[in-house]
C-alpha cells in the first residue's frame, strides 16, 4: 500500500515543503533534516536509548508431564492478562500492555511479561498448551481492548452485528452492517440510531503457534476459533467464533481435552526441523491490535534428525559445540552466562503517560478524514501500515546487553506488524557473523554476512539463527543498527531506493557492552560448521498460480497520489487472459477455498505481486522451499503479460522456510508437500494487511463432517 509515503506527505503537509534544510553556520553546508517519525505523545527522541538492561526471556515453566501410549506429552497452562510493565527507561511511567505467563494464581501471575518466558520443545515430544483468555479485571469483568478496534472491518464481531445480506441475521466473523449510520470518533457521544463509533467489548483471541507443522487444525489458531474471557458481564457478546465449537469437539475426540469456557487447547507434536518458532495471537480481523498489546513468545524446537546435535565441525567431523548458556554453577552466585539470546524486535509509540500509542483515526496514515464506511470502503480507523517511532528489544526501548569477546548464537525474531528491518552490523569493527538458520531451520550452509556488507534483511515474521562472533571486537560500546525504511519496503538498496531509519531512534536496535571473556571459547567458528541436510523433496503434481493485490477507492479533494487512497489488501488467483497473459481475480476471506490439495501432494505456488510493496507471505502449517524468483510486467494493475528470467534465491532463503519476501512486480515460486489434513490459511504478514482481507483459507484434503461452510459464517 505504497501509494504515498507516510515520511514524505507528513512533511510536505506540515509547511508545504518537503523538509527542513539547516545551514552550518562556520562550512555553509546545506542538510537535510527528515521531521520525526510521528507517534503519540511522547517523543521517541525524548526517551534516552540504551538505559535499560536487555532482560533474556527465562524458561516457561511446565505444568507437567504425562506418559502416554505414545511417549511422554509436555503440559502447559498458560493464559493472557494486561498488567504494567516497564518497557520505556526507569523515568517514564510503566506501560500497561498483554503478555503470557503462566495460568496459575499467586507467583504465575507475576512471570507475565510482553514477550513471554520461552517454551523449550524437544523434537518428537508432543506439547499440549491450554491458552486462557484472562483479560479480566480483580473483580472478573472483562476488560476493553487497549487499542481502538475498527468494527467495520470483516472481523471477529463479537457483539454480534448483523453482516451484509437480505437476512439482516447478526453473525459472528463477518463484515458488519453499517448501513444508514455515519461515523463517530472514539470519546464522543454516539447515538445508536444514526451514529457508530470503535468497539468497546470483551476482547477475542485465538493463538497461533507460527511455524508449527504437523498438528491438527483445530490447533492452529484458526482466526475464527478466538474466544472471549470467561468474564461474568459478557451480556448478549457472542462467547466465542464460527469454527469454535467443532474445533473444541475434535480436541474431545482426539486429546480427551475439554475446553473451557475462555480457553483453547493445542497440542503440538512437535515433529517439524528443529527451529526458531514464536506464538502470537490470531484473531479475525485484529491481529494487528493484539500482538502490538504485547503477547508474543519463543518457542524454540531443539533435536530430531536435523537438529543440533547433527551439526559437525567440518575440521574433525565430530559434534560441533554451539554457543549455549551455561548451568548456573559455572559462574555461581546464581548467575548465567546467556551466550544463546532470543532477541525479538518490535517497533511500538508511546504517548507521555507511558501508554502504548496505535492511531484512532484514519486521518493518520495520509491525512483522509472521510466519508467512511458506510459511504465509502475507506474504513474510519483501519491504517493500510503503522511505523511506530521507537524500536523495542525483548520488551525495552533500545537495551544494552553485557557481552564477551567471544561468540554468541542470535535467535533473532522481526516481530513488527509493518517494518521490514535490515540489521547491520558494519558499524562494530572487528565483528564477524553468520547465518546458519531461518524459519525451517538449519540452512545447507552457513552464510558469512560479510558477503552481505554485514547486513540482515528480516521481513515482518521471519526469523534468523545467526552466530555473531565479538572475539576480535574492541572492548567497549558498539551498536546494532537498522537501515530498514520508515515506510512500506519494496526492495532495493538504502539511501539509493529509499531513505533508512531515522539514525536517531528507529535507525538504532541495541549496544553491545563488550567486556574481555572470562574463560576460553571452545564453541565451533561458524565457517567450520557443517549443517544437516536437507529432507527429500516431493514432485510437484500442480502448479498454483496466486495473486497480490490492492483494491485503491478514487477520491475527490485528496493529497495522495493519483486521487487515490488504499482501502484493503487482497489476496487472489492468476487465471489465463487472451490477449493479455494472465489476469488477476481478487478474493476475499469470505471466498470459498481454492486452493484444496489432496493430503500428501507436493505443489508448487507462484506468487505474482501486482501491488507496489514487498510482502512477506505466510503458509501456515507446512514448510516450503523457495525455488525462485522472476520480474513480471505488470499492466493496469490486474494483468500480468511478460515474466522475465529466473533470479537467484538468497543464502538466507534456502533451506526450508514458513514466510517468504514477495517483491512488487516479482513473481515467487515455492514448493511444498501437504501432508496433514484439515483447514489453515495463509496470508501476508503484515498485520494491518492480514486484517483487511490480505488472508485466505485453505484446506487438504476434502470438507470435515460438521465444519462451518466456506464462505457462510453463523452464529
Amino acid at each position: 500500500m505504497h501509494q504515498v509515503s507516510r515520511r514524505s506527505f507528513l512533511t510536505w503537509t506540515a509547511a508545504g515543503t518537503l523538509a527542513l534544510v539547516v545551514t552550518d553556520p562556520v562550512t555553509g553546508v546545506r542538510r537535510v533534516v527528515a521531521e520525526e517519525l510521528p507517534g503519540g505523545t511522547l517523543p521517541a527522541g525524548d526517551i534516552r536509548p540504551f538505559a535499560s538492561p536487555l532482560l533474556v526471556p527465562p524458561t516457561m515453566p511446565r505444568t507437567r508431564r504425562s506418559g502416554a501410549k505414545g511417549g511422554p506429552v509436555d503440559h502447559y497452562d498458560i493464559s493472557v492478562r494486561q498488567f504494567a510493565q516497564q518497557m520505556l527507561p526507569k523515568e517514564h511511567p510503566a506501560t500497561t500492555v498483554w503478555g503470557y505467563g503462566p495460568a496459575d494464581g499467586g507467583v504465575g501471575r507475576r512471570l507475565h511479561h510482553a514477550p513471554s518466558m520461552t517454551i523449550e520443545a524437544a523434537h518428537g515430544v508432543p506439547v499440549r498448551i491450554r491458552w486462557v483468555n484472562d483479560l479480566v479485571d480483580d473483580q472478573g469483568r472483562a476488560l476493553p481492548h487497549l487499542l481502538p478496534v475498527d468494527p467495520t472491518l470483516h472481523w471477529a464481531n463479537p457483539d454480534l452485528r448483523p453482516g451484509p445480506g437480505p437476512d439482516g441475521v447478526p453473525r459472528t466473523d463477518v463484515r458488519p452492517d453499517f448501513s444508514g449510520l455515519t461515523y463517530v470518533p472514539p470519546g464522543e457521544p454516539v447515538d445508536p440510531d444514526t451514529q457508530y463509533s470503535t468497539y468497546q467489548g470483551p476482547v477475542p483471541m485465538v493463538v497461533h503457534l507460527h511455524g508449527a507443522m504437523g498438528m491438527g487444525d483445530e490447533s492452529d489458531g484458526y482466526p475464527e476459533a478466538w474466544y472471549l474471557p470467561d468474564a461474568w458481564d459478557l451480556g448478549e457478546h457472542a462467547e466465542h467464533g464460527t469454527w469454535y465449537e467443532f474445533f473444541a469437539r475434535r480436541s474431545l475426540q482426539r486429546y480427551g481435552e475439554m475446553w473451557r469456557r475462555g480457553e483453547q487447547v493445542a497440542h503440538y507434536p512437535n515433529d517439524n526441523r528443529d527451529s526458531t518458532l514464536w506464538f502470537h495471537d490470531h484473531t479475525l480481523g485484529i491481529t494487528r491490535l493484539n500482538v502490538y498489546a504485547g503477547p508474543a513468545g519463543f518457542y524454540l524446537l531443539r533435536g530430531g534428525p536435523h537438529g543440533e546435535d547433527e551439526v559437525t565441525d567440518a575440521r574433525t567431523g565430530r559434534r560441533a559445540v554451539l554457543p549455549a548458556n551455561a548451568p548456573v554453577s559455572a559462574r555461581g552466585r546464581g548467575r548465567v552466562p546467556t551466550y544463546e539470546l532470543p532477541l525479538a524486535i518490535q517497533d511500538r509509540s508511546f504517548n507521555a503517560d507511558g501508554s502504548l500509542f496505535y492511531p484512532d483515526t484514519r486521518a493518520f496514515f495520509d491525512g483522509y478524514e472521510g466519508p467512511y464506511v458506510p459511504d465509502s470502503p475507506i474504513h474510519p480507523v483501519w491504517n493500510p501500515e503503522f511505523f511506530g517511532n521507537t524500536l523495542i528489544v525483548n520488551g525495552r526501548t533500545w537495551p544494552f546487553h553485557e557481552v564477551e569477546q567471544r561468540r554468541y548464537r542470535l535467535r533473532l525474531l522481526n516481530g513488527c506488524g509493518s517494518r521490514f528491518l535490515i540489521l547491520d552490523l558494519s558499524g562494530i569493527p572487528g565483528v564477524r557473523a553468520h547465518q546458519i538458520g531461518n524459519d525451517g531451520g538449519f540452512l545447507p550452509a552457513p552464510h558469512d554476512l560479510a558477503q552481505d556488507g554485514l547486513r540482515l534483511l528480516m521481513a515482518p515474521a521471519e526469523r534468523a539463527d545467526v552466530i555473531l562472533d565479538l572475539t576480535d571486537v574492541p572492548v567497549g560500546e558498539h551498536v546494532i543498527t537498522n537501515l530498514g525504511p520508515d515506510e512500506p519496503y519494496g526492495g532495493g538498496e538504502p539511501g539509493v531506493d529509499f531513505d533508512p531509519a531515522d539514525p536517531t531512534t528507529t535507525g538504532r536496535v541495541m549496544q553491545l557492552r563488550v567486556v574481555p571473556a572470562t574463560g576460553r571459547d571452545r564453541t565451533t567458528p561458524a565457517e567450520h560448521l557443517q549443517l544437516p541436510g536437507l529432507p527429500a523433496d516431493g514432485t510437484a503434481v500442480r502448479t498454483r498460480k496466486l495473486a497480490l493485490l490492492e483494491h485503491m477507492h478514487a477520491v475527490d479533494d485528496h493529497e495522495v497520489e493519483e486521487g487515490e487512497a488504499p482501502a484493503a489488501a487482497l489476496l487472489g488467483v492468476m487465471r489465463p487472459h487472451e490477449g493479455k497473459g494472465l489476469e488477476a481475480h481478487p478474493l476475499t476471506w469470505a471466498d470459498p477455498v481454492t486452493e484444496n490439495p489432496d493430503v500428501g501432494d507436493t505443489e508448487e505456488w507462484e506468487i505474482y505481486n501486482l501491488t507496489a510493496d514487498a510482502h512477506p507471505v505466510h503458509v501456515h502449517e507446512t514448510p516450503f522451499q523457495v525455488l525462485e524468483r522472476r520480474e513480471i510486467t505488470v499492466e493496469e494493475a490486474e494483468y500480468v503479460t511478460d515474466v522475465g528470467g529466473p533470479l537467484p534465491v538468497p543464502p538466507g532463503d534456502r533451506g526450508l522456510k514458513d514466510t517468504v519476501i514477495s517483491y512488487p512486480g516479482t513473481m515467487t515460486r515455492i514448493r511444498m508437500t501437504f501432508r496433514n489434513p484439515g483447514q489453515f490459511v495463509w496470508h501476508c504478514h503484515v498485520l494491518e494487511h492480514e486484517d483487511n482481507e490480505m488472508m485466505r483459507p485453505y484446506r487438504v484434503g476434502p470438507e470435515q463432517k460438521g465444519q462451518p461452510a466456506d464462505g457462510m459464517p453463523h452464529h
